[in-house]
């Protein structure tokens, strides 16, 4: 029956820069006439179903031990009003919104302009409406203001995103571990490093290779408060980490680059469209193998990080000293434009992550970290692979289960897969498999549109 599934195994070779493991290059293919997975072709490779090749969920992600304590220490003498702060932190970076950019700005004054001049109740002289305008912009434009992260800020910052922002950045490095095991960093640059996770996370995954972590933070306060928590919550002792070091500045040199270098949650603290394009320019120039790029998972943020993969694959500019182009490792299975964004109601493209909070007296039930994300690489796409991503929460019914993908030609599929109709293997696939993981077929075609009512819809 066509548009039937049969499994074939490729096992491939392996890519010594950034290609895949052998395990990652069993593919489903499309094959007419075949009713059912060829179990002959080693899909699974002797695993259960649940450990399928594209299974990429991790567990509740736990704070090292030495890192929450030294948290804890320092939280341990301030205010009883802690806890509303970080609530009202985070309700803040939640709501908050882009900048506007100086060139809607002005669309808009015009607008306006327009609007009261076609008024003829409205005779004013030019700087009555100048007036009228800049008061009327005040009233309907989002006003964005830059955080000041002093000493006091920064521990609320710390009590409020330090878990949360260390689960986000350890499931994408688990991704790139996870289909990529043989990649071993040395480097990493942090820009916008914080409270330090990304340094943290990173140990918990390449510590065993990486020696050198470079965290680059224009608050001093910030980097004061992550040198601490390296140190246990102290100022002198030891570091749990060795070879960190803190400065405030990206380093000038187009020479030095780094194996992983990461932004998380700090492209939307920048003032403008501009300040982007140039930080996102810099932090590829810098990249030897991978640019991890981590947001709140918002729209705001995902139309940030899609802004920034655009302009790394549609770049004009080669380096001289590393002329290799980019493309996209995760999540997206292809380099066409988002089609989250495209559709008449714009999605964000978010993940979930699961975590236990740091146990501070209002903080104790475990967490769920919701954020968008993007991996750019160094290299060519057909070393990636190229399995459609499973977008939002799997919906498991009787005898059948509803995933929603992103595919590789660049569009979204609402696949309805039964064990009749796509065989037992890759239905026990689809339903253990979770929101963010990869299903492991190959062609979005094997999914022709599907006539019944989404569930998630009803």
């Amino acid at each position: 029956m066509a548009g039937s599934l049969k499994c074939l195994v490729t096992l491939g070779r392996w890519f010594p820069g950034l290609g895949v493991a052998p395990q990652a290059r069993a593919l489903a293919a499309l094959v007419p006439g075949v009713t059912q997975i060829d179990n002959k072709s080693d899909f699974l490779q002797k695993r259960p179903h649940r450990q399928h090749p594209g299974i990429l969920n991790l567990p509740h992600v736990r704070l090292p031990q030495a890192l929450a304590n030294g948290a804890q220490l320092l939280l341990l003498e301030n205010s009883p009003t802690m806890e509303n702060q970080v609530q009202t932190l985070t309700n803040y970076l939640w709501s908050r919104h882009l900048p506007v950019e100086p060139e809607e700005l002005q669309r808009r004054a015009r607008h306006l302009e327009k609007k009261f001049l076609e008024n003829p109740d409205l005779s004013q002289t030019e700087e009555k409406l100048r007036g009228a305008v800049l008061h009327a912009l005040r009233k309907t434009t989002y006003h964005w203001q830059e955080l000041s992260y002093t000493e006091g800020l920064s521990l609320v910052y710390m009590a409020a995103r330090l878990d949360g922002g260390f689960a986000a950045v350890s499931r994408a490095f688990h991704e790139i571990r996870a289909r990529n095991p043989a990649f071993q960093p040395q480097t990493l640059m942090d820009f916008g490093s914080g409270t330090g996770s990304v340094t943290w996370a990173a140990n918990s995954i390449w510590g065993q290779s990486l020696r050198e972590y470079v965290c680059v933070d224009k608050s001093t306060d910030m980097l004061a408060l992550a040198e601490k928590l390296l140190k246990g919550g102290s100022e002198s002792g030891e570091p749990y980490i060795p070879g960190v070091f803190f400065r405030q500045f990206l380093p000038v040199s187009p020479k030095v680059q780094f194996d992983v270098v990461v932004s998380a949650f700090s492209l939307s603290e920048l003032p403008s469209r501009a300040d982007r394009t140039e930080v996102v320019q810099t932090l590829w120039r810098k990249t030897g193998h991978f640019l991890v790029l981590v947001e709140n998972g918002t729209k705001a943020g995902h139309r940030l990080l899609m802004d920034a993969r655009d302009l790394v694959l549609k770049g004009k500019e080669k380096s001289p000293l590393d002329p290799r182009p980019g493309f996209v490792f995760a999540p997206c299975p292809h380099e066409l434009p988002c089609p989250q964004l495209t559709t008449s109601r714009p999605l964000a493209c978010s993940f979930s992550q699961a975590y236990h909070p740091i146990p501070f007296s209002w903080n104790k039930k475990p967490k769920e970290e919701k954020f968008s994300m993007v991996i750019l690489a160094r290299g060519s796409p057909e070393e990636a692979n190229r399995w459609p991503r499973i977008t939002q929460p799997v919906l498991k019914r009787p005898r059948h289960v509803h995933c929603h993908l992103c595919c590789p030609d660049g569009h979204m599929q609402h696949a309805v897969i039964t064990a009749h109709r796509h065989g037992r293997d890759l239905y026990r696939c689809a339903r253990v498999s979770s929101w963010g993981d990869l299903l492991p077929v190959l062609t979005p075609s094997a999914f022709p549109p599907s006539t019944a009512q989404d569930p998630s819809e009803s």
